[in-house]
């Protein structure tokens, strides 16, 4: 074979892998926007709902008559899969308090997942790449001071919200989605909240919609 025609096949295998990678990193992408869609689409009503595709999920807290047994794809989508509820109103600097909650058969824990109620932790059993969020809402009781929450997944999250000042009670609440893709090996994941050194009162955390939410991605 001559030297021309090797450099032409070198040349195309360059071209079509350069089209193959593009293709993978648009799958990615898209993967990771649908997966965050997916988990926190009813998560402010105080429940999950996993939507999607309906080919890949089709997943309901209750089976209803006839419905299909779940694939093994839908299976590994909940095992994968923890959200936590916030449970305290009050600020204070310290590790959230955070539950898991009655889902289906189960909880909206995976069972690869450790969650542990005393300490608030949330320990992956598999290494892996991680989908981790946090919703947080806040409301105004009284005159409320400005000031910024600053609220740590670990080492994985950091969510900054800056609250304004108020000087009445306000219905209109200050709310804020972080989010990351990041890798996690065996660590806890505490989710710690930092308020600032000042007097800080009368804001209050809305459970309704406030959490924590982790996602196997790979």
């Amino acid at each position: 074979m001559g030297h021309q025609v090797t450099q032409m096949d070198v040349e195309s295998l360059q071209k079509s892998g350069s089209r193959r990678g593009r293709c993978l990193d648009t799958f990615l992408v898209v993967s990771i926007i649908f997966l965050f869609v997916a988990v926190t689409a009813v998560a402010a009503g105080g429940v999950i709902c996993v939507m999607g595709l309906k080919s890949q999920l089709d997943l309901h807290a209750a089976p209803y008559p006839g419905a299909p047994e779940p694939t093994s794809y839908q299976k590994y989508k909940m095992e994968n899969f923890a959200y936590l509820r916030a449970e305290k109103n009050k600020l204070v600097t310290g590790n959230m308090a955070l539950a898991e909650f009655d889902y289906g058969d189960g909880t909206s824990v995976g069972s690869n997942f450790d969650f542990n109620p005393k300490q608030f932790s949330l320990q992956p059993k598999k290494e892996g790449t991680y989908f981790v969020y946090t919703d947080l809402i806040f409301t105004c009781t009284q005159t409320c001071p400005q000031g910024v929450v600053t609220v740590n997944v670990g080492d994985k999250l950091t969510c900054e919200v800056e609250l304004p000042e108020r000087s009445e009670p306000s219905a209109t609440p200050v709310s804020k989605r972080c989010w990351t893709v990041t890798r996690i090996e065996s660590e806890k994941l505490h989710t710690h909240m930092t308020l600032p050194k000042t007097g800080f009162h009368n804001w209050q955390l809305e459970l309704k919609g406030s959490g924590l939410g982790v996602f196997l991605v790979d």
